[in-house]
This record gives structure tokens, sequence and C-alpha cells, in this order.
């Protein structure tokens, strides 16, 4: 029996899985978004498109981060931790508005997200617990 010491730890695993199934439902969101864009009888277009696009390219960025992170990309830790900050205050303004089943999730997976990619584990896997060369 061969044990793999380069195996990804369960944290960064989880980490990468989790970025990818947003991906995935940001990607269902944007192709909500362009049916309504089609199908929509009055429209500011230029908005429609611009928010089309932004759920295309969050949903793109989300899944290439994700898988980046499972190939140990040590350089797609900080732009996905920035990705999953950003879904605390989108998760506040739900429970604002009065969306809280959707936006305590949203805060939860945001934090949950983040302390996966901080984790010990994580660093180790990523490289960032070696000593500075002297």
């Amino acid at each position: 029996m061969t044990i793999d010491s380069d195996a990804l730890p369960g944290t960064l695993r989880w980490a990468s899985r989790l970025l990818q199934a947003e991906a995935v439902a940001l990607g269902l969101v944007a192709g909500w978004l362009v049916w309504a864009d089609l199908t929509a009888t009055t429209t500011d277009l230029t908005s429609a498109l611009l928010v089309t696009a932004f759920a295309i390219g969050g949903a793109a960025a989300l899944w290439a981060l994700g898988s980046a992170l499972a190939r140990r990309r040590s350089g797609a830790r900080a732009p996905a931790i920035v990705l999953e900050l950003m879904l605390l205050p989108v998760g506040w303004y739900m429970v604002q508005g009065g969306l809280g089943w959707l936006g305590v999730p949203l805060i939860a997976l945001g934090l949950g997200v983040c302390g996966l990619l901080l984790s010990t584990p994580t660093n180790r896997a990523l490289g960032f617990d070696r000593e500075p060369d002297q």
C-alpha cells in the first residue's frame, strides 16, 4: 500500500469544492439572467447586459480560483478570500431586506470558506508555513 503524502488536505479540498459549487450556483443565476434579458418586454438593455456579464464573470472567476486552489496555486488564495468576503455585505443586506433565510447562509458560507482557506493545513499545502530565507 502506498501513502500519498502529497494529497490535498481536507480543508483545501473543501474550500476548492465550495468555490466551484458557488461558481455553478452563480452560473445558474447568470443563465436565468440571460433568459430574463431575452424575454423582457421593457428593460434598460445596457444595465441588464452589465449585470449578466458580471454574473458570468463571477462564475468564471470562482471556478478558476477553485480549480487553481485544487492544484495548490498559492496565488489563488487571496482573490478567493476577497470574493468570499464580498458575500458578507450581500448577506447582511439580504438580512436587512427580510431575506434572512438566504442572507444568513451566505454570510456563513463566506466566513466558512475564509476559515478553510486560512487554516493551518491549507497554509502548509500552499507553502505559506515556510520560514523566510535569511
